[in-house]
């Protein structure tokens, strides 16, 4: 009887860990595709600011 409440308690363990890292596995997924978002938008930024950066030089050189 001892062994088989072991063999239940280890199961239930078990499955409160498998939950856990479907847990994570779904917080690093999330993290992940915001990381992502967030380099795009960073990457327009710093492609919109570089344009905005050359047009005021070229309206410089003109003056």
């Amino acid at each position: 009887m001892i062994n088989e409440d072991r063999i239940i308690d280890i199961e239930m363990k078990i499955a409160h860990q498998e939950d856990l890292v479907d847990e994570l596995n779904q917080t690093v997924y999330r993290q992940q595709k915001k990381i992502e978002e967030l380099e795009m938008l960073l990457h327009a930024l710093a492609k919109r600011f570089k344009e905005m950066s050359d047009s005021s030089q070229d309206r410089a050189a003109a003056n």
